[in-house]
């Protein structure tokens, strides 16, 4: 019997080498510290590469030229040499220019945090609204990058009258031709992107109409929020333990109660020192925000740092402009939770999206918050008001319509639909308000 083996080749691996600076010249959310490089170096493993050594560096101020000092470079090019690295990257923004001068310095590609969330978000973008979004962002990165790129085509032809007959041209450098094609690039993504969003605006204005409440999914990435959507509507989004796996806005309609429907969205997940850029071009994903009528803010109560991570989210709402949505404080994987006491308190819920503890009462706040009054009623209409069905299928949610002595119907009502047929409702007796 013939012996067989299967054997599997592996892609070989981007090696990389992280540098982070800290300095009290820099901005607190620019700086590096321990946990910023930990976090990167989840980035790295998201985008598959691998970490081989990590340095960080503390000085008074980033120095122009190289960000950390030539010294700091000499140690960085020894650990690549050693390391077998194939690349560096910073958990700091570099310049074009200290891009370029390191490049140079350490003879393999260097990244910026940006540059590597760029990436992660290309590999993952899987919608088209996502994959012009992350193309969008790659081309605002780049166009500040232009400058220097092309050194050895900056002549220019007949701009000084003094060249040679017939170099009388445009007198273009290809600087300038590349970056007129980039901002070509760039104007025609975003009237793709507006074209997308008008059409996901005509979806939101239909669902409005239909009176049925938007509640969104934020959260720091890996929060758990994919996870929360499978666990609720059963939508078999992956839920892996990677960064940034959810990357297009995902909607599942999902029975909250027996009177109320909702309409659940997952938003991409939110990070520190998130590229300017990204935030601009992902407003497209993240207006979900803005038209929801709840949010529901995931946060990994089993990570240490639950509290900072938190902070960022809500600041990231708050920059998005949707402050003013009512928020529940969703506490996931409580399974994991080591301390004491979990969080407690109004709009506050404790759960694990994996083993389903809390889900319950994560949907009875759910729908305590979006109750607009909607009631399940029977009616008993009499024929010569048979119109009043009709009024019923365009403002309720008719269940069930029998005709007998009377015609009895089984719905759904908002509070207007009620006013329209309160008469005619089985044991209706008119709510009394707070001071009779």
């Amino acid at each position: 019997m013939e012996n067989t083996t299967n054997t599997t080749i592996e892609q070989p691996r981007d090696r990389a080498v992280l540098v982070g600076l800290n300095s009290p010249k820099l901005d607190q959310r620019d700086n590096a510290d321990e946990d910023t490089l930990e976090e990167l170096s989840d980035l790295v493993e998201t985008a598959g590469g691998e970490v081989v050594a990590t340095v960080l560096q503390t000085r008074f101020s980033p120095e122009p030229r190289t960000f950390i000092g030539e010294g700091k470079v000499e140690e960085v090019r020894e650990l690549v040499k050693n390391e077998e690295a194939t690349m560096v990257i910073f958990d700091n923004d570099l310049s074009p220019s200290q891009q370029r001068s390191l490049t140079e310095d350490l003879k393999v590609q260097v990244l910026d945090r940006s540059a590597l969330i760029l990436d992660i978000f290309a590999q993952r973008a899987r919608t088209r609204e996502g994959r012009l979004q992350v193309e969008l962002a790659q081309y605002q990165y780049l166009l500040p990058r232009l400058t220097g790129m092309w050194t050895h085509l900056e002549r220019q032809a007949g701009t000084s009258g003094k060249g040679p007959i017939g170099s009388k041209g445009p007198g273009e450098t290809q600087l300038e031709t590349d970056r007129r094609h980039i901002h070509r690039k760039i104007d025609k993504l975003k009237e793709e992107l507006e074209e997308v969003r008008r059409v996901r605006g005509t979806q939101r204005q239909r669902r409005m109409k239909n009176e049925i409440p938007v509640v969104a999914i934020v959260g720091y990435t890996n929060a758990g929020k994919s996870t929360l959507l499978n666990a609720l509507t059963d939508a078999g989004i992956p839920a892996n333990n990677r960064l940034f796996d959810t990357l297009d806005t995902t909607s599942r309609l999902l029975s909250v109660s027996d009177t109320l429907d909702v309409v659940i969205s997952d938003t991409v997940g939110f990070i520190r020192k998130l590229p300017h850029q990204l935030v601009d071009a992902f407003k497209a994903t993240l207006e979900e925000l803005e038209y929801a009528d709840m949010l529901l803010h995931v946060i990994d109560i089993s990570n240490p740092e639950w509290q900072e991570q938190a902070a960022i989210v809500d600041d990231l709402i708050r920059e998005l402009g949707a402050e003013q949505t009512p928020c529940l404080r969703v506490y996931n994987k409580s399974d994991l939770f080591w301390g004491d006491i979990r969080p407690h308190g109004e709009d506050t819920v404790n759960i694990s999206a994996k083993t389903g503890e809390g889900l319950d009462e994560l949907l009875r706040a759910i729908d305590k918050r979006l109750d607009k009054g909607t009631r399940r009623v029977t009616l008993h209409i009499p024929y010569d008001k048979a119109g009043l069905l009709d009024t019923l299928y365009r403002e309720a949610k008719v269940e069930a319509v029998e005709y007998g002595e009377t015609i009895d119907v089984r719905a759904v009502c908002n509070p207007r639909a009620i006013g329209l047929v309160k008469p005619y409702i089985e044991g209706w007796v008119e709510p009394k308000e707070p001071w009779e």
